[in-house]
């Protein structure tokens, strides 16, 4: 399901020069920059800096996602996934110290709602993920995004 926006935007105004690169100066979320200066940070700035460091030392299929730690919790939770040859690791700078294989999650922990990769956003509609065109793209005519989404939205189920 195609939509314009998602409900974190206004939040992620300051953290989307990360995933991005579309330079802002809003209040939200801080920066990679404020959690390695301050060493303090919510689930989504370290989150968002742990992105910022994969990125940095190469890794590719790296996801931002927004999403629920436990099905029943009343407040989302953001961590960072991984997918490699070797297998999809879930990376959650806030509750694990070592990274985990997605595979060994329990269906009822880390269910994603909205996973961030680059310009692209993801949310997550039955079981599967679906693209949205990034707000620059329509700002600028858009371009077709389906192709390179297309594997991503055929990988990736909620768990």
């Amino acid at each position: 399901m195609s939509v314009e926006s998602t409900p974190y935007d206004n939040q992620m105004a300051r953290v989307q020069p990360v995933l991005a690169s579309t330079p802002t100066e809003a209040p939200g979320w801080q920066t990679p920059e404020e959690v390695r200066a301050t060493r303090c940070a919510d689930c989504k700035g370290k989150a968002i800096a742990m992105y910022e460091f994969m990125q940095s030392i190469g890794a590719t299929n790296v996801r931002f996602v927004i999403g629920k730690h436990h099905a029943g919790d009343w407040f989302t939770h953001a961590w960072v996934e991984w997918e490699t040859a070797d297998g999809h690791f879930v990376l959650d700078p806030t509750f694990n110290a070592r990274v985990v294989r997605a595979e060994q999650q329990n269906s009822s922990r880390y269910i994603p709602l909205y996973v961030y990769e680059g310009t692209l956003r993801y949310r997550a509609v039955n079981a599967n993920l679906v693209a949205e065109t990034p707000l620059h793209a329509v700002a600028a005519g858009g371009e077709n995004q389906s192709a390179a989404s297309g594997a991503f939205v055929s990988d990736c189920r909620v768990r």
